[in-house]
């Protein structure tokens, strides 16, 4: 495992993002594409054999795998034994995420070579692309809590550039501004988590906190865990708070609002960004310091609860929803949900670390068939020119391999046998069961909702009503069929992953303690999950394979709640009224008042007496040499008057 490729893996994007930036859009506009797309080529294949050589060489020692660190230096020194140092950490996870990031970043590099040709900022796009590929990479590779916080925002700027992208589009502006501040407010959580862990530590290392913070005989640890305030100790606190960062940018509840609007970028980027790197950010943030949070059960009830509770609210909303890429948007914020309850209902070590490894498995293959999904609503996007079911219809003649990768990932993602996704959900299911039976029940009923609006969305698309797209694609030269041949690998690539990356033996790979653990497949557990994903799959064959009233009949008579659901329950209205009546109706207009007319009229003041002062005395410079004279000899009168009074 060469030290050298590794540091290339990251590299290789920053120097496409420097030389497109730089240079793109007046020299390589006509190639920028082709450059971007090698260079992620050439990282993907040096992650794969990253991955070979860590898992099948030289990474295990006596059955055990080992954390390695890769060009590790001292950057900034605060104390002799507080210090940010920047290197690369190879572990199962790290690995695992490098692998997942640069081949879906090269999937959605390769189909944007199609969906984005023509574009006028064509270059730049592919710009940001390495970017935000360079910034996730260094996330990931991170050593440290706080060189993690650095990419962590790189990561948020890059995600701003490419959900703004059309910035000629209003919407797309304001999503993009959204998306930036909601995640500003948990990152703010985030950096004191990270002060109050570093804190208690006296280390933001990985290595050193996680040992420090989890030895029962360690002073670092009994302070964390005397001190405390409002009655919590010190260590929950800054676990919570640096949960709060990873919500924020998985879109957990309750900031979970900016996912839905950021879909208004390019529809590559959301496959990229908000299927399988940024929002799973969260998750691998948690896991790299789930050590620390299984030692601190409170905290693991909070990423708990919070996650199943995101998890079944975001899929009653995707059921109502009629915008595709919105339903896929809270489809990632319920499957993100399940990683993270996944994770809250594990411990640390031996078969009760189940959860942690069906968390990481799960954002294994969710990774491939969501942005599967997301590609395959771009290709239907690219023809239909909407976004709306409503418009669509009867597409599977017209896009037969569209239709094949699209129906093979939502077969995968409603856990049907023997496609990925039933294999990770299986493992998540059953480490609940065995933990806490409440969320056993809501993964159960979220599961099968999920069956129910992926092919709810299937139907509408590719069944349902004949359109006019349908009738005329393939007479319109403008729509290209289903794409270019650059957009129809990458969805055959993805959807052989989506049925073959179930079988990746995760289970022995990347376990809590480093230990592989033994898995097998219960059939009798698998009944009920398998029967209520075939339950939501005839549910929606009976109500959207063909136009009929039933759907609409349904939503009337559930009334106010369905309402409720179409409006994402109105959190977006909660969030505007909370700013607009209380932040800047309550706070902002009488500090806007008090910085106007006290802070503002006390400089004026100032300078209206300096100004009255200087009126009064500006005779003394009239620039006339006659008063000048008059001026001196009378000073010079006075002091020789003065003399002579204290003389005598």
């Amino acid at each position: 495992m060469s030290s050298l490729n590794i540091v290339l893996i990251p590299l290789l994007p920053l120097a496409v993002f420097l030389l497109l930036g730089l240079f793109g859009r007046k020299y390589l506009s006509k190639f920028a594409g082709v450059i971007a797309t090698f260079s992620v080529a050439v990282a993907a294949f040096l992650s794969l054999s990253t991955a070979y050589s860590y898992f099948f060489i030289t990474g295990k020692t006596e059955g055990v795998y080992q954390k390695l660190e890769v060009m590790k230096f001292t950057w900034l020194q605060f104390a002799p034994n507080i210090s940010i140092d920047m290197g690369m950490l190879i572990d199962p996870i790290s690995v695992m995420m490098l692998v997942v990031v640069t081949f879906v970043s090269l999937m959605v590099h390769v189909f944007s070579l199609g969906y984005m040709k023509g574009e006028a900022r064509y270059a730049t796009y592919y710009a940001y692309l390495g970017l935000f590929t360079f910034s996730m990479l260094g996330l990931v590779l991170s050593t440290n809590i706080f060189q993690i916080y650095m990419f962590w925002e790189l990561v948020g700027v890059s995600s701003f550039l490419l959900i703004g992208y059309y910035f000629e589009k209003p919407s797309a502006v304001a999503a993009s501004k959204k998306a930036f501040i909601v995640t500003r407010f948990a990152d703010l959580g985030f950096l004191i988590g990270i002060l109050i862990l570093g804190f208690n530590a006296e280390t933001l290392d990985f290595g050193t906190l996680i040992q420090r913070l989890t030895d029962p005989t360690s002073t670092y640890l009994q302070g964390s865990v005397a001190s405390s305030f409002l009655g919590i100790s010190s260590l929950t606190w800054g676990l919570v708070m640096v949960f709060l960062g990873g919500a924020g940018k998985s879109a957990m509840f309750p900031f979970h609002i900016w996912l839905p609007d950021a879909m208004e970028g390019p529809t590559p980027v959301s496959a990229l960004i908000h299927a399988a790197t940024m929002v799973v950010a969260g998750v691998y943030l948690v896991a790299r310091l789930f050590p620390v949070f299984s030692f601190d059960v409170a905290a693991l009830d909070v990423v708990t609860y919070v996650g199943a509770f995101s998890a079944i609210l975001a899929a009653v909303i995707a059921c109502t929803q009629t915008d595709i890429k919105r339903v896929l948007a809270y489809s990632t914020m319920s499957q993100i949900g399940y990683m993270m309850f996944s994770l809250g209902v594990s411990r640390y070590g031996g078969e009760h670390g189940l959860g942690y490894m069906a968390s990481m498995f799960h954002l294994f293959t969710h990774a491939f068939f969501k942005s599967l999904l997301f590609l395959g609503a771009g290709a239907v996007i690219h023809m239909v020119h909407s976004n709306e079911m409503s418009d669509m219809g009867g597409l599977r003649k017209s896009m037969p391999i569209t239709h094949i990768t699209f129906l093979i990932a939502c077969l995968a993602i409603a856990g049907v046998p023997p496609f990925a996704g039933f294999f990770s959900k299986e493992e998540i299911l059953l480490a609940a069961f065995h933990s806490n039976k409440l969320i056993y029940v809501l993964a159960l009923f979220t599961s099968g909702l999920t069956a129910f609006y992926m092919f709810r969305l299937y139907f509408s698309i590719f069944w349902s009503k004949e359109t006019q797209h349908t009738t005329d694609a393939h007479h319109d030269e403008h729509d290209h069929g289903e794409g270019t041949l650059s957009m129809k690998i990458p969805l055959i690539i993805l959807g052989i992953c989506a049925i073959s990356s179930g079988f990746v033996p995760i289970a022995s790979w990347i376990t809590s303690d480093g230990l592989p653990l033994e898995t097998h497949i219960d059939m009798a557990f698998s009944v009920a999950p398998v029967a209520l994903g075939l339950g939501g799959i005839l549910l929606a064959l009976f109500l959207y394979k063909k136009a009929n009233p039933r759907p609409d009949t349904i939503a009337t008579s559930m009334g106010g709640f369905y309402r409720a659901a179409h409006r994402k329950f109105y959190m977006d209205e909660l969030y505007l009224f909370i700013t607009k009546k209380i932040i800047i109706k309550l706070v902002g207009r009488p500090a806007a008042w008090i910085d106007k007319n006290i802070v503002d009229g006390f400089m004026n003041f100032i300078a209206a007496v300096t100004a009255l002062f200087s009126e009064l005395i500006k005779g003394l410079q009239s620039g006339k040499l006659q008063q000048y004279a008059a001026y001196y000899f009378a000073g010079v009168l006075c002091f020789v008057l003065l003399f002579i009074y204290l003389w005598h």
